[in-house]
């Protein structure tokens, strides 16, 4: 039996909490800053969580998560 891999690509965007829920940094936030808002990039800043939907993709992409 060949071990088990983590998606790398997936492995670099999402954390696991202590709670066993899994973070991921929001979108739009890399270029073309400067015709958004501060508060709205100020609001990008912060993390989400997956949707319950998306958790068992991610949990197959990172087994070890």
């Amino acid at each position: 039996m060949p071990k088990m891999k983590s998606h790398r690509g997936a492995a670099k965007r999402f954390r696991g909490t202590g709670s066993g829920r899994i973070k991921r940094y929001k979108s739009h936030r890399s270029h073309i800053l400067t015709k958004k808002e501060s508060k709205r990039k100020r609001h990008l800043r912060s993390k989400a969580y997956i949707h319950a939907s998306d958790v068992p993709l991610i949990k197959r992409m990172l087994p070890h998560l």
